[in-house]
Parts: C-alpha cells; structure tokens; sequence
C-alpha cells in the first residue's frame, strides 16, 4: 500500500514537472534514473512534453533517449559489481524476483534479442539493463540492443503524437507495447527483403 501511495505520487509529480520551465532537464534526469532503480517509465514527462509542444517531440524523445540509454549503463554496473547489495534488494523492494529469475534463465538463449524485446515492451527496463550486467552481456551488444529499443520506443510516441496529438494519447498508453513491436518487426524485415532483394 505504501508503495503504490509512493509511486502515485512520484508520477504525479513527474506529471507535475513536464509544465515546468526547465522539463527537459528533469526529464533528463528521471530517464536516466529509471533505466537503474526508478520505477516509473520516463513516458510520463515524454507524453505531455510533446502534446504541450509538437515540435520539439523529436528533441523529446532524443533527450528521453540519450538518458535511457546511458542510465542503462548504471544499471549494468548495478547487476556486474553490486548485485547483492544493491540489486537484490531493490528488486525485492519493487517485487520483481520472480521476474528476474526468469529473465535470466531466457538470457543464454536469446541474449540481444532479449534486451530488445523487454525494452519495447511493458517490461521493467530496469531489470534488463541490471540481468545484463548479472550475466556479462558483451557491452557493445548490450548498447546496440538499448539503442534499438529505447529509439523505437520514444520515437514512435513522438511520431504519434506528433501527427495525431492529444486523441491518440490514450491509445499510446494501452498499446504502445504493441505498437513499438510492430515497428520493430516491419524494421527487421524490411533489413531482410532489402539483403534478398540486393
């Protein structure tokens, strides 16, 4: 009960935030944290950052991005050097063991593909970039496969946004998983047909 009170009230003000001045920033610093140990997803500056000004959604979503990814980075320190006394019982706090145990077992068999597929979906990013320090994912895979996700993910809610506005808002928040995957799927096998076709 504590928890969700808690985590109702950072979204809140996150919310809050996204009206200020100096958002970026702040935005800035809640992506980054939220790749490690934050549990709220920076989408709730990114969404009404861009519905408050159109253009600068792609300014948005690079900042959102550059942020998530090298907050990543922390998180894979996190999982390499601290995880039993740091990540163990963050992800205890939040009730994720469950889910990281089972994200491990999946890592030796799909490895990038895992970090991929978690990062565009409503899976915790947290406890990707973490596992992948936990089982020394190779660091340049490990950035290529946040920089693919994270990218698709925040520049697929700036597009929508962007072109729809305020309508699709709602929408994004239900589907957005589903709608990121998509993209991914119609990316890589456009990569396929162009190597078919060349």
């Amino acid at each position: 009960m504590f928890l969700r009170r808690w985590i109702q009230r950072c979204y809140d003000y996150m919310i809050y935030l996204a009206g200020k001045p100096k958002a970026m920033y702040f935005l800035f610093v809640f992506a980054f944290i939220e790749s490690s140990f934050f549990p709220i997803p920076p989408y709730a500056m990114v969404i009404p950052m861009t519905l408050a000004d159109p253009k600068k959604a792609w300014k948005i979503a690079t900042v959102a991005l550059i942020a998530s990814v090298s907050g990543g980075f922390l998180g894979y320190a996190i999982g390499m050097f601290g995880y039993e006394h740091i990540a163990k019982p963050l992800l205890t706090f939040y009730g994720y063991m469950p889910q990281f145990e089972e994200l491990k077992r999946c890592y030796n068999e799909w490895g990038a593909w895992i970090v991929i597929f978690s990062a565009i979906t409503p899976f915790p990013y947290k406890l990707i970039t973490i596992a992948s320090g936990v089982m020394g994912m190779n660091i340049v895979v490990f950035s290529l496969a946040s920089l693919t996700a994270r990218g698709l993910r925040f520049y697929v809610i700036a597009w929508l946004l962007y072109k729809y506005g305020a309508p699709i808002e709602v929408f994004i928040e239900k589907h957005l998983g589903k709608l990121t995957l998509l993209f991914l799927i119609l990316l890589v096998s456009g990569f396929f047909m162009l190597r078919l076709l060349g």
